[in-house]
């Protein structure tokens, strides 16, 4: 190699960048078209596209039959975003060529940033036909069913290339096969392949996949172990932290649990999935007060957020804070969510608060959604009968009375009902 080159890349791995590319910069114009071609991959390694290309355009002109050539220099275009020019010039090389299955490769690639799977696929699978065995292919096979959730296409596919390679450009083929066999719901499976793969491939996605199918998969003890190591890797990786308190939740270390959820907050003060879990896990452990500010930072940070709403409405109905729940469903439908739920809380809340014409119109909005809830019909039926209005309640009371079955109590009210509507 020209010993002005060697001087430019010892430049460069010295950390002197700038004086390396001088050097090369300085000889250039001297240069004989091979050591051109070795400087322009250099200028590619180095992050110069452009200067590459130019040097890369220069010998493909003079060369254009040298595929391999050609291969860089489409590579390069890529690079560039100049993807209709590569594709014209890959085409260009004929099935007998040697560089044929690196062009299909890059083509597929090409048609892939398209969209264009099928065509992709087509090629992909062309490139395979002449080349069975090489491992590249059939992981490039992999990716692009992985990347269309044709999980059980892209383990096969991953499988293959295994046989030959444990990664592929930094991948873990272990990994991928692990995430596509978790997809496709074969937890125990996909767990066999995550415990084969080396420590210092266990990048943060990869701990976090291992750590959600064990969850997904029954073994709380394993996905609590991973998930705290990506935790201890990467403490701002907040998805970890619902799945973490899940798996201390299992295993009933409740307090663990709570903290997990609460560090992710600190991790990430707008999630409000964390906020809900949290609070939930805090009206486990009977602490009502702490859940209840929870529920009310989730519905801040979403006043649309129905199932926060939700939790939070059940506990100000415990605490009968019936203002409280007023208040809380008119924000809520302001934001213009609804829920018939909603119209089963404002009835009882009008109820208590002795606004019974709300209160009654409130009940019967909410009869159309609960015809088969035992417990609305129970409450319904006892409002009416508070009213005053026994011909209305007895149905729905018949009702509550079909579903338990027996109830004395209650057999002797619709009795009575039945017996008063009668003589009257």
């Amino acid at each position: 190699m020209n010993t002005a080159i060697q001087e430019a890349i010892a430049l460069v791995e010295e950390g002197q960048t700038e004086k390396g590319l001088k050097t090369l910069d300085r000889i250039e114009k001297n240069l004989h078209d091979e050591e051109k071609a070795v400087v322009a991959e250099l200028y590619y390694n180095w992050g110069d596209i452009h200067k590459a290309a130019a040097m890369i355009a220069d010998l493909h002109e003079l060369y254009p039959f040298e595929s391999n050539l050609t291969c860089f220099y489409a590579e390069l275009l890529i690079e560039l975003d100049k993807e209709e020019e590569a594709i014209a010039l890959l085409e260009e090389i004929p099935a007998s060529d040697e560089q044929y299955p690196e062009s299909l490769l890059l083509l597929a690639d090409l048609y892939q940033m398209q969209g264009l799977f099928e065509v992709s696929e087509q090629k992909l699978l062309n490139a395979a036909e002449l080349l069975p065995d090489e491992p590249i292919i059939q992981f490039a096979l992999g990716e692009l069913y992985f990347t269309q959730g044709l999980y059980g296409k892209a383990q096969s596919y991953y499988k293959k290339a295994s046989g030959k390679e444990h990664t592929i450009a930094g991948i873990s083929l272990d990994s991928r096969i692990a995430e596509s066999l978790s997809h496709l719901g074969e937890f125990e499976e996909a767990l066999t392949f995550y415990n084969q793969i080396p420590k210092h491939l266990l990048e943060p996605d990869t701990l976090f996949g291992y750590g959600m199918t064990a969850l997904k998969a029954g073994q709380t003890k394993t996905a609590v172990k991973h998930l705290t190591e990506l935790k201890e890797m990467d403490p701002g990786y907040t998805s970890l932290y619902v799945p973490l308190a899940s798996s201390f939740e299992e295993e009933g270390m409740f307090d663990e649990a709570i903290a997990a959820a609460k560090e992710g907050i600190k991790q990430d003060e707008f999630n409000k999935e964390l906020y809900l879990f949290a609070a939930k896990l805090s009206l486990k452990l009977k602490n009502d007060a702490d859940a209840e500010l929870l529920l009310q930072e989730a519905v801040a940070l979403d006043p649309g957020y129905v199932e926060a709403a939700h939790v939070l409405l059940s506990v100000y109905l415990q605490k009968e804070d019936y203002q409280a729940i007023l208040d809380l469903v008119r924000e809520v439908e302001s934001y213009g969510e609804t829920n018939p739920k909603f119209s089963w809380y404002l009835a009882t809340a009008y109820k208590e608060l002795e606004e019974y014409d709300s209160a009654a119109a409130k009940y019967k909005e909410a009869s159309q959604h609960f015809e088969s809830d035992r417990d609305f019909l129970y409450e319904y039926g006892q409002f009416l009968l508070e009213e005053g209005r026994q011909r209305e309640a007895l149905p729905l009371l018949k009702k509550v009375l079909h579903i338990d079955g027996v109830n004395q109590e209650l057999e002797e009210t619709i009795l009575r009902i039945e017996e008063e509507e009668f003589l009257g």
